[in-house]
């Protein structure tokens, strides 16, 4: 008996006359599904050593993939969910080891291996994706020195990304504890597994993320620290997200991963690279007993220094006033030129107040009223002139307007009609070429659009008129109300001075001013007596003199 599926059929006898006779049938699906039941059953969970051969991503977000050696090939796929998970990214030409469950594909008669996780086989593979992933960074310029911070000389905090159970953590917080008491952030991360690219990624960027002056302090320097390993332990440190973390950060990082001779990504990019955590933590922070040294030392030097500046500044002190002059030696000259300006000084005060004297009476002799009068009057008879002609002009100009408004008004109810009778003829000259039955009623429409049209001009250009009119009369009555004379008549007066100059405050006015006062009717002469308010400043007569002085009273 043999088994096809889980049904148990006869041996079939070919030699019979009926061979087949006693053999299930079944359909190809039937079959189909029986195999890949078999091939679940018996291959479950597998692991498989092979290179990488074609390596397909198709937009689904799934990987489909060939593992294949020296005589067989076998198909695999990564769903997609499973594929982000992956802590090694497949490429064509890389030895995996792909763990994950046997099955078979109903619709192409083949089998193939749902991959659940990949590794590299071997530490070859991961060097060469190492070196890949190395030149890409490198290309991008993450390496370039240029682009390194410099580490701070005494930060106030440092932040560590490390495991919180591990010997590195308890041998860098002695080591500041020994060289220099400094506050310690610890960002707690595993720093071996897959998930430790993205923790120590994520505890970078949370670090920079810190805001100066927050509840939790923002560190002035990072440390990046583990102990030694193999490479496969080591493998998150040269993930391209921490790769990437590290060259964004803001904050001055050191790297002390692993010993001296165990090289990351990390430690490419990192703004330093410690050969060992201990290290690091001697690079962050000095020496807190070297510090007080150097500050006594300075110290020391610093009073030296002041006390042998001092010396030579008072040396030089002395040496300088036994060059300079007594005091008094130094006020003698100005003291004498003081002394015979002072006895100058009456006597040249005397003498001006003469000459200013003596040019005054001359000025005051030289004056006449009657000169005075007579400008004055001139001055008027021109302004009245010029005020009647501006007058006259005006109402010439507004006169003329509407002598010519009113030709036009009257000109254009002929020119219509002339314009009408013209186009008449012209219309009843055509007519008479053209059938009268089919122009008869287009010549009476138009006759009636034209004299429509011309009753409408002749409105519109009568309402035209009569507005710029009334514009006209309006802005003559504005004109005629805010002229001077207007204002006059209302009871106020036109002050202007001897020379015919208008007077705007009574600042400007001095006692004994001749002034004109113009009123609505005509021009009254005033002579300014004293300003309401103001004491009235008086020269006293000079000996010889009247009070009235030489010209007499003008009051």
């Amino acid at each position: 008996m043999k088994t096809v599926g889980t049904h148990p059929v006869e041996n079939p006898d070919h030699s019979g006359s009926e061979p087949h006779g006693n053999v299930l049938e079944l359909t190809v699906s039937e079959l189909s599904f029986a195999i890949k039941r078999a091939i679940e059953d018996g291959f479950s969970y597998v692991r498989v050593r092979g290179e990488l051969g074609r390596v397909v991503r198709p937009a689904s977000g799934h990987v489909y993939l060939d593992l294949k050696d020296e005589k067989a090939v076998l198909s695999g796929i990564i769903w997609r969910g499973q594929a982000a998970k992956l802590k090694v990214q497949p490429e064509q030409g890389m030895e995996v080891i792909a763990t994950g469950r046997l099955t078979t594909y109903p619709g192409q008669s083949r089998y193939q291996i749902v991959i659940e996780a990949l590794e590299p086989a071997g530490e070859g593979a991961l060097l060469a994706q190492l070196e890949k992933l190395k030149k890409k960074l490198s290309g991008e310029g993450l390496f370039d020195e240029d682009r390194k911070k410099p580490i701070p000389f005494l930060p106030r905090v440092v932040g560590i990304v490390t495991s919180p159970s591990g010997a590195v953590i308890r041998d860098m917080l002695h080591g500041f504890t020994e060289r220099f008491p400094v506050h310690v952030l610890l960002w707690p991360v595993r720093v071996q597994g897959e998930t430790c690219g993205a923790e120590v990624a994520a505890a970078i960027r949370g670090f920079n993320a810190l805001t100066e002056g927050g509840s939790v302090p923002r560190p002035d320097v990072l440390i990046v620290g583990r102990g030694g390993g193999s490479l496969e332990d080591l493998w998150g440190f040269n993930a391209e997200e921490v790769a990437r973390a590290a060259a964004d950060s803001a904050i001055p990082l050191i790297s002390a991963v692993g010993h001296e001779t165990d090289w990351t990504l990390i430690d490419w990019i990192a703004d330093a690279r410690a050969p060992t955590p201990t290290k690091a933590a001697e690079w962050a922070v000095p020496v807190l007993a070297d510090l007080l040294e150097r500050l006594r030392e300075s110290h020391l030097r610093l009073g030296i220094a002041l006390r042998r500046s001092l010396d030579q500044h008072r040396v030089a002190l002395k040496a300088a006033a036994r060059g300079l002059p007594k005091l008094s030696d130094l006020l003698a000259l100005p003291r004498q030129r003081f002394d015979s300006v002072s006895d100058r000084l009456p006597r040249a005060l005397t003498a001006g107040t003469r000459a200013h004297a003596t040019r005054f009476a001359r000025a005051a002799a030289r004056l006449r009223p009657g000169m005075l009068v007579q400008k004055t009057r001139q001055a008027r008879e021109r302004l009245e002139r010029y005020g009647e002609r501006s007058g006259r002009a005006l109402r010439h100009g507004i006169e003329s307007r509407c002598s010519t408004l009113d030709a036009v008004a009257d000109r254009l109810p002929r020119a219509l009609l002339v314009s009408t009778q013209v186009h008449e003829t012209r219309l009843t000259r055509a007519a008479a070429r053209l059938r009268p039955g089919m122009l008869v009623q287009k010549t009476r429409q138009a006759r009636e659009s034209l004299t429509r049209n011309g009753e409408r001009s002749l409105r519109a250009l009568r309402h035209a008129v009569e507005s710029r009119r009334r514009l006209l009369n309006g802005r003559a009555q504005l004109l005629s109300s805010l002229g001077h004379h207007s204002v006059l008549a209302r009871g106020f007066v036109l002050v202007r001075d001897g020379e015919g100059e208008m007077l705007r405050s009574a600042q400007s006015v001095s006692v004994g001013d001749s002034l004109d006062l113009e009123f609505s009717d005509g021009h009254v002469a005033a002579t300014a007596v004293k300003r309401r308010g103001l004491k009235s400043a008086t020269r006293a007569p000079k000996r010889g003199e009247s009070g009235e002085g030489p010209q007499g009273s003008l009051f």
